[in-house]
């Protein structure tokens, strides 16, 4: 009877485990020694031609103002708050440019599978151009385009009442906030509810029967139901904050500036195209026979496309998807080509005034480093929830 062989100790060299820990540790070790010799060395250096170092300037009055923002900010306040409206602008531009990059994005990969040739075509035209002008050739192109062919402020267009158009940007009415808004706001969330709680049903219904039910339009109806009852229940609020024009200027009303719409639209724009060919590849990524199943079923093409493709597709879309969502706020950095106030620009003028370029430097890699690593973890678990598991 043939004896075991004697089991590697966990603790010996032998062990491949053991070494390529021992090989981890010494990495790391080496890294943080380089690392803490190139700070000692540039920190020696600046204190011997008197040049000031860390971030005690951050309580120091700014003294500088910010064109737009959503926090109120003037110059007597301090780099600390001034670095948090940059922030917020950063995160105005990006979030809303991912959700206008996605479904745009999605539109035109659906249409470079349409058997409509026309629309076929266009769809391919737009991903063609926008993929292979630069970025930043495209913001100076909006950014003219907003600037110069657009109306003065004294004769705006006027695209619908109380909206105003203009070289000077977007003024459109706001709603006065009053206590009954509260209910609208319960009524909203309580349609959301009912929306959850339709798609289940429809889709649960749907594994049992084999029936579809639409479930897009009867979710948005709970919706807009519970959002108007919410509303009356508050006592139908309806005062506006209505912008007028005045000899130089518009005033009243909420507004956006040139800049920021030129920053929304050119990424939008531009990451639609790559992400247009990333739901497209995800497609057609499944197999055509899903496509004869859902035929053989009964099923519509835009049913097939949401029930059967798109969920498989998912697996092959997300990964990339990810990518571009991270470079579109990334790239937001540009904003400082066309003067709109973000991160990167708020930091470079600190920058200047306060000769802290390591810290300033630092602080904005820290903050999209914690931007893309937050938008990565959210993709991670949105992918793990779609995922097709295996049985």
């Amino acid at each position: 009877m043939s004896t075991p062989p004697p089991s590697k100790r966990p603790w010996s060299w032998r062990s491949q485990a053991f070494r390529g820990l021992v090989y981890q540790i010494l990495a790391i070790l080496g890294l943080v020694l380089a690392v803490a010799y190139l700070m000692s060395n540039t920190f020696a250096n600046m204190r011997a031609r008197g040049i000031q170092s860390g971030f005690d300037f951050f309580l120091q009055p700014a003294g500088f103002g910010i064109g737009e923002s959503l926090i109120e900010f003037d110059s007597s306040q301090n780099y600390l708050v001034a670095y948090l409206v940059g922030l917020s602008n950063t995160l105005r531009v990006a979030v809303v440019g991912l959700v206008l990059a996605t479904v745009l994005g999605t539109l035109v990969a659906i249409g470079r599978l349409t058997n409509n040739t026309l629309v076929r075509t266009l769809c391919g035209s737009f991903v063609e151009i926008t993929r292979n002008i630069p970025l930043l050739l495209q913001l100076f192109m909006w950014y003219f385009a907003m600037t110069e062919l657009l109306p003065a402020i004294e004769a705006p267009l006027r695209p619908m009442a109380g909206v105003f158009f203009s070289k000077n940007g977007l003024q459109y009415p706001l709603p006065v906030w009053e206590p009954g808004h509260w209910g609208t706001l319960l009524g909203l969330c309580l349609g959301v509810l009912a929306w959850k709680a339709w798609s289940v049903r429809v889709h649960r219904q749907f594994e049992a029967t084999g029936i579809a039910k639409p479930s897009f339009l009867p979710g948005l109806g709970w919706f807009l139901v519970c959002g108007v009852a919410g509303w009356l229940a508050g006592g139908a609020p309806s005062e506006l904050d209505v912008p007028e024009i005045t000899e130089i200027s518009v005033v009243g009303g909420g507004s956006v500036t040139p800049e920021y719409l030129t920053l929304l639209i050119g990424l939008t724009v531009y990451t639609s195209g790559y992400i247009a060919e990333v739901v497209r590849a995800g497609i057609q990524s499944v197999s055509f026979g899903q496509h004869e199943a859902a035929v053989a079923l009964g099923l519509k093409r835009s049913q097939a496309l949401r029930l059967i493709q798109l969920p498989q597709a998912m697996r092959v879309i997300i990964p990339p998807l990810t990518s571009q969502y991270l470079n579109l706020i990334k790239n937001s950095s540009l904003a400082v080509a066309v003067g709109y106030p973000d991160l990167v620009s708020i930091s470079s003028t600190a920058l200047n005034q306060t000769g802290r370029a390591i810290e300033c430097i630092a602080l904005v890699m820290l903050i999209y480093l914690s931007l893309s690593l937050l938008t990565s973890a959210a993709m991670n678990v949105y992918n793990r929830r779609v995922r097709i598991k295996d049985r």
